[in-house]
Protein backbone atom coordinates (compact mmCIF):
# COMPACT_ATOMS: atom_id res chain seq x y z
CA UNK A 1 0.00 0.00 0.00
CA UNK A 2 1.15 3.25 -0.82
CA UNK A 3 2.12 5.97 2.08
CA UNK A 4 0.24 9.47 1.94
CA UNK A 5 1.25 12.66 3.73
CA UNK A 6 -0.95 14.96 5.36
CA UNK A 7 -0.14 18.29 7.41
CA UNK A 8 -2.49 18.83 10.18
CA UNK A 9 -4.03 22.57 9.84
CA UNK A 10 -4.18 24.20 13.39
CA UNK A 11 -6.85 26.46 14.64
CA UNK A 12 -5.12 29.82 13.87
CA UNK A 13 -4.87 28.21 10.16
CA UNK A 14 -1.25 27.88 10.74
CA UNK A 15 0.53 24.49 9.51
CA UNK A 16 0.66 21.73 12.16
CA UNK A 17 2.65 18.55 12.33
CA UNK A 18 3.47 16.26 8.63
CA UNK A 19 2.64 12.96 9.47
CA UNK A 20 2.70 9.79 7.01
CA UNK A 21 -0.28 7.18 6.90
CA UNK A 22 -0.52 4.06 4.84
CA UNK A 23 -3.32 3.58 2.62
CA UNK A 24 -5.23 2.24 -0.38
CA UNK A 25 -5.12 4.12 -3.46
CA UNK A 26 -9.22 3.53 -3.39
CA UNK A 27 -9.50 4.98 -0.15
CA UNK A 28 -10.79 9.02 0.53
CA UNK A 29 -8.37 11.17 1.67
CA UNK A 30 -8.07 11.90 5.47
CA UNK A 31 -10.02 14.85 6.37
CA UNK A 32 -9.15 15.28 10.17
CA UNK A 33 -6.13 13.83 12.33
CA UNK A 34 -6.52 10.30 13.45
CA UNK A 35 -5.26 11.01 16.78
CA UNK A 36 -5.88 14.67 17.78
CA UNK A 37 -9.67 14.88 15.27
CA UNK A 38 -7.60 18.63 13.81
CA UNK A 39 -8.33 18.94 10.36
CA UNK A 40 -5.19 18.02 8.35
CA UNK A 41 -4.55 18.06 4.22
CA UNK A 42 -2.76 16.21 1.59
CA UNK A 43 0.50 16.79 0.66
CA UNK A 44 2.07 16.06 -2.57
CA UNK A 45 5.26 14.77 -2.90
CA UNK A 46 7.23 13.05 -5.81
CA UNK A 47 7.34 9.47 -5.13
CA UNK A 48 10.48 8.11 -3.74
CA UNK A 49 11.80 5.46 -6.71
CA UNK A 50 15.06 3.95 -6.46
CA UNK A 51 16.31 3.81 -9.85
CA UNK A 52 20.03 4.66 -10.14
CA UNK A 53 21.44 2.05 -7.76
CA UNK A 54 18.84 -0.52 -8.29
CA UNK A 55 20.28 -4.26 -8.44
CA UNK A 56 19.53 -4.26 -12.57
CA UNK A 57 21.74 -1.05 -13.19
CA UNK A 58 24.70 -2.21 -10.65
CA UNK A 59 24.41 -6.04 -12.71
CA UNK A 60 24.41 -3.95 -16.01
CA UNK A 61 27.34 -1.59 -14.91
CA UNK A 62 29.81 -4.74 -13.76
CA UNK A 63 29.22 -7.28 -17.29
CA UNK A 64 32.41 -8.52 -18.34
CA UNK A 65 31.69 -6.07 -21.78
CA UNK A 66 31.96 -2.57 -19.34
CA UNK A 67 34.86 -3.82 -16.95
CA UNK A 68 36.76 -4.00 -19.68
CA UNK A 69 36.07 -1.12 -21.62
CA UNK A 70 37.00 0.99 -18.47
CA UNK A 71 40.21 -0.80 -18.05
CA UNK A 72 39.72 -3.21 -15.04
CA UNK A 73 40.71 -6.87 -14.69
CA UNK A 74 37.84 -8.83 -13.13
CA UNK A 75 38.91 -11.99 -11.19
CA UNK A 76 36.33 -15.20 -9.90
CA UNK A 77 37.39 -17.67 -7.23
CA UNK A 78 37.32 -20.67 -8.15
CA UNK A 79 36.00 -22.98 -5.33
CA UNK A 80 37.21 -26.62 -5.83
CA UNK A 81 40.83 -24.85 -6.32
CA UNK A 82 40.85 -21.78 -4.51
CA UNK A 83 42.72 -20.25 -7.69
CA UNK A 84 41.63 -17.39 -8.97
CA UNK A 85 40.68 -16.59 -12.53
CA UNK A 86 40.68 -13.79 -15.01
CA UNK A 87 36.95 -13.53 -16.03
CA UNK A 88 37.44 -10.06 -17.75
CA UNK A 89 40.61 -7.86 -18.61
CA UNK A 90 42.85 -7.18 -21.84
CA UNK A 91 46.13 -5.74 -19.39
CA UNK A 92 49.27 -8.40 -20.60
CA UNK A 93 50.44 -7.76 -17.02
CA UNK A 94 47.59 -9.41 -15.68
CA UNK A 95 48.21 -13.26 -15.27
CA UNK A 96 45.41 -15.66 -16.21
CA UNK A 97 45.39 -17.31 -12.97
CA UNK A 98 46.74 -16.69 -9.77
CA UNK A 99 46.56 -17.98 -5.93
CA UNK A 100 45.43 -15.48 -3.13
CA UNK A 101 48.87 -14.24 -1.77
CA UNK A 102 49.64 -13.43 -5.12
CA UNK A 103 46.35 -11.46 -5.58
CA UNK A 104 47.32 -9.57 -2.89
CA UNK A 105 50.54 -8.88 -4.14
CA UNK A 106 49.43 -7.71 -7.61
CA UNK A 107 46.29 -5.31 -5.50
CA UNK A 108 49.39 -3.88 -3.35
CA UNK A 109 51.53 -3.29 -6.28
CA UNK A 110 48.64 -1.40 -8.15
CA UNK A 111 48.63 -3.87 -10.87
CA UNK A 112 45.26 -4.75 -10.47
Amino acid sequence: MPIYQYQEILPNGEDGECFEVSQRMSDPPLKVHPVTGRAVRKIFVAPNLPTRYTEAATKSKLTNENVEKHGFTRYEKDQVSGMYHKTAGKDKRAPDVVNANNLKKMQQKGLL
